[in-house]
């Protein structure tokens, strides 16, 4: 059997435990009351049951499973300490599903296993710049490494906040990210995005407006994680132009809302792990959007930062500062549409957009 049918077939096997074991774990959450019940923050009007995230990781780890023979032997110690991390990750959003752990208490489990990542090898060793060229972190690389898989661990969380919204941005930067492992022949995170890929999609199909199950904790974490983890292992291992951004770009929704989160936080004071009804999904709910066109909204930005950064890896310099523009412009609308800093701020471009909106209505009427 060739290696793209290998990769097919472990894609096939990942979606199909995930969509088998979803139900049976929605049940379990039920029964012993793994719940996430509706309050003034929350934009669902009925219980649901937690716990998707083991769901997908099953489905994962059942691809995994079976695409062992084909990894290279000399990262076994790195895939074994992968593995043992997504436990850790996967317990500990367990536990929080059920009895909303303490942030403290979550970021010193993220933060462990991903020190145990880097032990293990996997790591960002470097970055490549134009015209400057390959920049060496040095005992940096430790320290980097452990915020981005924390920090990416912590992004996906920030934006469950909608049916069907973690799981499909997920899934598109999960595309974007196998393109590129197909273009540099990156074999080790072909096989890595395809078996999470089966995961989300298949937990998609119960999970869309209106869903039947949450992911959890344990599913946003673990997506992160693993999220993470894809990316050092190709993306950053890059030899194209801006290596750094690359990431950022196929993960900017999750990176940007997070961002923007922290900083208003810090702003008004507050500590960084309140929660809050200014995300981007809210502001779009906020202004009038229905719950499907919100998650439709989010996804062609999600779309649109995956294709950017496709483009971006294969483009000379020039036309990498063309994208990274028009990326620099989508961030600043987002910012515009989350208005999180105040909300007397001046909007320019959706004032434009409006403007413009208002004089084509204007002259065909």
């Amino acid at each position: 059997m060739s290696i793209l049918n290998e990769y097919t077939f472990a894609f096939v096997i990942a979606l199909a435990v995930t969509v088998i074991t979803t139900p049976l774990v929605r049940r379990l959450a039920l029964k012993f009351n793994i719940v996430d019940k509706p309050n003034e923050r929350k934009v669902h009007q009925v219980t649901m049951p937690y716990l998707g995230g083991v769901s997908i990781a099953l489905g994962f780890f059942a691809g995994y499973i079976y695409l062992i023979p084909h990894f290279d032997a000399r990262v076994s110690s790195s895939l074994t300490a992968f593995v043992i991390g997504g436990l850790i990750i996967l317990v500990i959003g367990i536990i929080d599903d059920k009895y909303s752990l303490a942030p403290k208490y979550k970021l010193l489990g993220q933060t462990f296993a991903a020190i145990l990542v880097v032990i293990s090898g996997f790591t960002v060793h470097f970055i490549q710049f134009p015209l400057i060229g390959r920049i060496e972190f040095g005992w940096l690389a430790i320290p980097i490494t452990i915020i981005w898989i924390v920090g990416i661990t912590n992004a996906i969380n920030f934006i469950d906040g909608l049916d069907g919204l973690a799981s499909g941005v997920s899934s598109i930067a999960l595309c974007s990210m196998l393109i590129m492992s197909i273009l540099n022949g990156q074999l080790l995170v072909i096989g890595f995005s395809v078996i999470l890929l089966g995961g989300t999609i298949g937990f998609l199909f119960f999970n869309i407006h209106p869903a039947k199950i949450f992911m959890g904790d344990s599913g946003s974490m673990f997506i992160g994680y693993t999220m993470a983890i894809i990316s050092i292992m190709g993306l950053f291992k890059s030899i194209t132009i801006f290596s750094l951004i690359l990431p950022i770009i196929i993960l900017g929704v999750p990176i940007f809302d997070t961002s923007f989160a922290i900083i208003r936080r810090i702003a008004k004071d507050q500590k960084i792990s309140t929660p809050d009804k200014l995300h981007l999904h809210h502001q779009l709910l906020n202004m009038g959007f229905s719950h499907r066109t919100t998650v439709f909204i989010i996804y062609v930005i999600s779309m649109f930062f995956g294709a950017a950064a496709v483009v971006f890896s294969r483009s000379v310099l020039w036309g990498s500062l063309f994208i990274l523009l028009l990326s620099v412009i989508l961030i600043r609308f987002t910012v515009e549409m989350m208005d999180s800093f105040n909300e007397k701020r001046k909007k320019p471009l959706i004032n434009a957009i409006k403007k413009l909106v208002y004089q084509t209505s204007k002259s065909k009427g």
